[in-house]
């Protein structure tokens, strides 16, 4: 008895009213990139390995404590590699791993969408202070 072959629908292809309720790859995304400054240690990163402090500016300075445990967080979850160097002082270098690399359409698709939804956004945002009444 010949059984029907399984057709992959490749995701750019299938309609979103078909994703699972949870458990689907937007939420797996989710809890990659969940948290403050996550998303945006991963943009860095793409741009090539950094030092700890290079992280940190780079971003706008988030506390240390956050930036820590978001390090160690994507570290666990496969997506970067931390490496010490053993020299005086130790000098701690992270890096994306072919995880985290695999993370750019993701960003490149925010990218593209934030810049149209910013253009959008300020057109939506004159529209309104012109039809609000004016407060004399």
């Amino acid at each position: 008895m010949e059984t029907d072959p399984v057709i992959h629908v490749p995701p750019s292809e299938a309609g979103l009213d078909d994703v699972p309720a949870s458990g689907c790859g937007i939420e797996r995304t989710l809890q990659v990139l969940d948290g403050s400054w996550t998303t945006l240690v991963v943009r860095e990163l793409l741009g090539g390995p950094k030092r700890f402090t290079e992280l940190r500016r780079a971003l706008g300075s988030p506390s240390a404590k956050t930036l820590t445990e978001r390090l160690r967080r994507l570290e666990q979850q496969g997506v970067l590699t931390r490496t010490v160097h053993a020299e005086v002082p130790p000098r701690v270098v992270y890096a994306l791993t072919e995880r985290g690399h695999s993370l750019r359409a993701v960003l490149l698709s925010m990218l593209t969408w934030g810049e149209t939804d910013r253009d959008a956004a300020d057109t939506v945002g004159a529209a309104v202070a012109q039809r609000a009444p004016s407060r004399s």
